[in-house]
């Protein structure tokens, strides 16, 4: 894990529900610096007897299995994301540490090395995963912050949220009906995710291209 420092920063975006940029304070927390592998979600339902993902050992096409030990999991619910992460003491991360974390410490940028895609730094082919830390990581020496899968967060999904967002570790709105994935890229193909989009689906939805990575509070779980 990596320990993401205390202190603000301004997050969100130019387009619809990515607005308006706003200033978030957030406590010191730790988020993995790569997003969970199959191998480790093999290892945890040997060990607790949990419901494989879906596609689980079933098709080589989406790179779910043990036969992929270092691509990351896909096929898991919300509740599957956040049920692994408890198990490794950890938790799901909210959403604005998730953007703090992807921003590697920089403001105003489309990604976490500038505002241009670029094939050398992430996966957004359309083929597919790749084994994660395939690609350099960014100044906060994460790994995958853009491309590869999409990431379960904590945070229930509201379009106007931002509106009237908590300055100090906001943690989303009251129950609505879909839950907030970050990072990951065009379906097509065509780029990876900016740092700042918001996506969502029902908290059910599993999905070739929906995975997780696990957060910590500084002071504990």
């Amino acid at each position: 894990m990596v320990l993401i420092p205390a202190g603000p920063f301004l997050m969100g975006g130019e387009f619809d529900e990515e607005r308006p940029r706003h200033r978030v304070e957030l406590d010191a927390f730790w988020i993995d610096r790569f997003e969970v592998t199959n191998q480790q979600y093999a290892e945890y339902v040997r060990a607790t007897g949990a419901q494989e993902p879906g596609f689980w050992n079933k098709s080589d096409r989406f790179h779910s299995g043990e036969k992929f030990p270092r691509h990351p999991v896909v096929g898991i619910t919300w509740g599957q994301a956040k049920a692994f992460c408890e198990w490794k003491g950890k938790r799901l991360p909210t959403e604005a540490e998730w953007e703090k974390a992807a921003r590697g410490g920089h403001e105003g940028h489309a990604y976490p090395w500038g505002d241009t895609p670029d094939h050398s730094r992430a996966n957004y082919e359309g083929q597919g995963t790749l084994p994660v830390g395939n690609f350099p990581p960014n100044d906060y020496g994460l790994y995958d912050m853009a491309g590869n899968v999409w990431e379960w967060v904590a945070d229930w999904f509201d379009p106007r949220y931002y509106e009237k967002s908590t300055e100090a570790d906001p943690l989303g709105p009251e129950s609505v009906q879909e839950k907030v994935l970050r990072g990951g890229s065009w379906v097509d193909g065509t780029g990876p995710n900016r740092v700042a989009h918001r996506h969502w689906y029902l908290p059910v939805a599993q999905y070739k291209w929906l995975g997780v990575r696990c957060a910590r509070s500084a002071a504990g779980p």
